[in-house]
């Protein structure tokens, strides 16, 4: 059975850090393009980051950049959100997507609909 498990949210002070994790099962990652995105209540879906091919490329959006850091671990089948100097901006329900195949265009890697398998979403809030 495919399957997308994210874990590690949790209410954090701002300037915290939080990682988060999403196990796969069903899934060969090293042969898929791995993003987290995140939704905050009344907001559209974001694409933070992804993460794909042999030699792990990643990119960012541009809230992300300095402060997330995305990694995966091909033995595990897992894929970890490191973040840093979290902002109650941060705030939302992190969820990690998947697309088996080769990776989306460059415009698309961070679209919701460039991806093929969803988690059902950790909860992250940043408050003090």
């Amino acid at each position: 059975q495919r399957q997308l498990v994210e874990s590690g949210g949790g209410l954090v002070q701002p300037g915290g850090s939080l990682r988060l994790s999403c196990a796969a099962s069903g899934f060969t990652l090293g042969d898929s393009t791995i993003a987290w995105f995140r939704q905050a209540p009344g907001k559209e879906r974001e694409g933070v980051s992804c993460i794909w091919g042999r030699g792990d490329t990643t990119y960012y959006a541009d809230s992300a950049k300095g402060r997330f850091t995305i990694s995966r671990d091909i033995v595990k089948n897992t894929v970890d959100l490191q973040m840093h100097s979290l902002k109650p901006e941060d705030t939302a329900v992190y969820y990690c997507a998947l697309r088996t195949g080769p990776a989306p265009w460059s415009s698309l890697l961070l679209h919701p609909g460039s991806y093929d398998y969803w988690g059902q979403g950790t909860q992250v809030t940043v408050s003090s």
